[in-house]
């Protein structure tokens, strides 16, 4: 088991948020940055269920910007 893993994160349109493990088959998603939070935790510890301890987390907020150039 890897000590730290990683999840993308990226803000969706309507405001809430996805997360994807790039380690690990994890997927989430949560209407604010706290359910977010909580459900990425949920989600790892599902994910890592019949281990006695869990990785660290870290989320990596990917922020994506259009510019137009003239």
């Amino acid at each position: 088991m890897n000590s730290v893993i990683v999840f993308e994160v990226f803000q969706e349109e309507d405001g809430g948020f996805v997360a994807e493990c790039l380690t690990e088959n994890i997927f989430t998603q949560g209407d604010s940055w706290e359910a977010l939070r909580a459900n990425v935790n949920e989600a790892v510890k599902g994910y890592y269920f019949d281990t006695s301890s869990f990785p660290h987390v870290k989320l990596h907020l990917v922020r994506e910007e259009m510019l137009v150039i003239q």
